[in-house]
Parts: C-alpha cells; structure tokens; sequence
C-alpha cells in the first residue's frame, strides 16, 4: 500500500491568516457553517422564547425569583429585554459576534445571581451556556469589522 503526497506550496495569503473553518468552502466547512448556524438559532429561540418571555409577561415564577432579588419588576423587565434583543441579534450576521459576547457577560451576572441569591442552584446554567455564546463569538468574530465600518459611517 503506498500514499501518495502532494508537496504543498505556501502563497502569501494562505501563510498571513489560515481561514476560520467556519468561512471554508470545503464541506467540513460547510457542515462547520451550518452547525453553527443551527446552534446560533437554538440559542437565540432558547434566549426569547424560554428566557426573556417568562420576564417581559411577568411569569409568577420569574416575578417571585426578581422579588426575592430585591429588584422587583423594573429588573425583571430590563433583564428580560436585554436577553431579548440578544436573542434576535444573535440572527443578524452583523450583529452575531457581538451578541453573543453580550449575552456572555449577562450569563456571568446570572452565574453571580445564582449563587448569591439562589445559593447556586442552577448556577450550572449560565457557565453551560457561556461555552456556544463564547464559540459563536470567535466564530463570527470578523462581522466585528463590518460593524465598526458601519457605526463610522453613520457617525
């Protein structure tokens, strides 16, 4: 059994900076898009559907949980927004990468939340959750320039 090699040339653009495997045109690199696609949709109906609308419907369960806080309705409401909008962000391509590390850093407050008030009983939640939001963020990192460009433009 013998292989057969082929020599591999380096050009100037492939030794600069190796493509996020995300971008490839290869099918992993498809397959790697479409995962993460798909987990970026999950996250975002996890975020408006099972997080942020128990909030912004003043669910009983998440009136007693803001109550027992101190923060009452005022907290419940911005939290709930705040995961809200994340949750949609999270589907616009410009908007990806920054979303999700947004939504990171709320997920370390609830992290402190949960064990502060809650004596950590979900406390597990939000650092399962900072994993993907912490991926999807690398991932799409290169929309951050996009959005640069388009903040300087309007301003």
């Amino acid at each position: 059994m013998s292989e057969t090699t082929v020599p591999v040339t380096r050009t100037a653009a492939s030794s600069a900076v190796s493509p996020v495997i995300a971008e490839s045109s290869t099918a992993r690199g498809r397959r790697a898009r479409i995962a993460l696609r798909t987990l970026q949709v999950v996250l975002a109906l996890f975020y408006v559907i099972a997080s942020a609308l128990p909030k912004l419907i003043a669910h009983p369960s998440a009136v007693e949980g803001f109550d027992k806080m101190g923060w009452g309705s005022a907290g419940m409401y911005i939290i709930g927004v705040l995961e809200l909008a994340g949750g949609i962000a999270l589907l616009i391509p410009v908007l990806q990468s920054v979303a999700a590390a947004a939504l990171s850093g709320l997920m370390v407050g609830a992290f402190v939340v949960q064990l502060t008030y809650f004596d950590g009983e979900n406390a597990a939640t939000p650092l399962i959750l900072i994993v993907p939001l912490a991926l999807i963020a690398w991932a799409r990192r290169r929309h951050n320039a996009d959005l640069l460009r388009l903040v300087r433009r309007r301003a």
